[in-house]
């Protein structure tokens, strides 16, 4: 399984080496951070007692322990057996389920570490002024003349849409700041 940043190649070379037939290969393009992705779900319902399930890597499979421990609880329920080839994880072993245990809590570690480091980023560009997001767009020169026949009932709302340029959720967040009610 692989993100959409990633390429297969390496996943799909390694399955084969293993003699798994091309049809019996599921491939994701999903991330693995979330279990709610379509090829997974279809590889979950298709599974049968005697199968075995063949990951390259525990992190394409599941990026929490919570998530990858229910995942082959769920296989392990159906009698499938899993494999991960990277960290040499069999399920059939006391030893294996250990590991991946083990595996499972430093791949969530190394996600939650990703995802500080980002925030913070975040933080550190928003303290120096970074905008993120859209650019905020400013009410036109004749925005207070507009809002006046506006609320004069001179010209309709269309009608003051139209010459201001803005779009109704646009008009009202610019109006509510003129009124200096912020954003």
């Amino acid at each position: 399984m692989s993100s959409r940043d990633q390429h297969e190649y390496r996943q799909l070379a390694a399955m084969r080496e293993r003699g798994i037939p091309q049809e019996r290969i599921f491939v994701e393009k999903l991330s693995g951070k979330d279990i709610k992705r379509p090829v997974l779900q279809t590889l979950m319902s298709k599974v049968q007692k005697g199968d075995i399930v063949v990951v390259e890597s525990i992190s394409r499979f599941a990026r929490n322990t919570k998530d990858l421990l229910n995942l082959v609880e769920r296989l392990t329920k159906k009698g499938v057996e899993f494999i991960s080839l990277k960290e040499h994880i069999d399920t059939t072993t006391p030893s294996g389920r250990f590991m991946l245990t083990v595996f499972a809590a430093v791949a969530e570690l190394e996600r939650e570490h990703i995802l500080q480091r980002q925030a913070e980023g975040i933080a550190a560009a928003k303290a120096r002024g970074v905008h993120f997001g859209r650019p905020i767009k400013k009410p036109p020169i004749n925005f207070v003349e507009v809002v006046h026949l506006w609320e004069l009932g001179k010209i309709s709302f269309d009608e003051a849409l139209k010459q201001t340029g803005l779009k109704q959720a646009t008009f009202y967040n610019r109006l509510r700041e003129f009124r200096g009610g912020g954003k």
